[in-house]
């Protein structure tokens, strides 16, 4: 089950579990839709995979299957 980590790695904006502008790895490394597009160019910068977007859990299966509240944050990773 995906995590649902609650921040972009790069910026630290806030990604919610029903965040559409979410966007993950194969590894599950989380990232906004800004960052992916205009920071890393579509390629983790962890795996040097692609992205896509992350699913959004339904809010009735979030009491039952919490989304994380471990950000993962890696300041100096957003390069121009």
């Amino acid at each position: 089950m995906l995590e649902l980590r609650p921040g972009c790695e790069c910026c630290d904006v806030d990604l919610p579990p029903d965040s559409a502008d979410a966007r993950i790895c194969t590894y599950e490394c989380t990232f906004c839709a800004d960052c992916v597009e205009n920071c890393l160019h579509g390629v983790c910068p962890n795996c040097t995979g692609n992205f896509v977007p992350r699913p959004i859990r339904p809010a009735t299966l979030l009491p039952l299957h919490p989304a994380s509240t471990e950000r993962v944050f890696q300041p100096g990773l957003h390069r121009p």
